[in-house]
């Protein structure tokens, strides 16, 4: 299943020393891990939000736990707020409006 995963930063760095800091502790290890996720197809799409410090993400992952695992995982997760929306599929989504197309359809006929 894939999953929308959206992280924006909830902290901003106080001083230069602490930005410093941010960045070779958490972004830099942050988007070498998502870098390593995307070979693995672990991350399909996505990416860093140009301008902010944010990602933007479609995970494919097998069950919530091997989600949380891997989002948990990123070292810039603890400092940011995070959003997931799971998704499903084109196909997925019309199967769904065609049944119910069919159940109002036959509501409709038996009037």
């Amino acid at each position: 299943m894939n999953y929308l995963v959206q992280m924006k930063t909830a902290h901003r760095p106080a001083s230069p020393q602490e930005g410093t800091a941010f960045i070779e502790q958490r972004i830099l290890p942050t988007l070498e891990l998502c870098r390593k996720l995307e070979g693995e197809r672990k991350i399909v799409a996505g990416g860093p939000v140009s301008g902010a410090i944010a990602l933007s993400l479609i995970v494919a992952a097998d069950s919530a736990q091997e989600l949380d695992a891997l989002v948990t995982n990123l070292p810039v997760w603890p400092l940011m707020e995070t959003t997931i929306t799971p998704l499903t599929t084109f196909d997925g989504r019309m199967h769904a409006l065609r049944a119910r197309l069919e159940q109002v359809k036959s509501q409709e006929g038996s009037r």
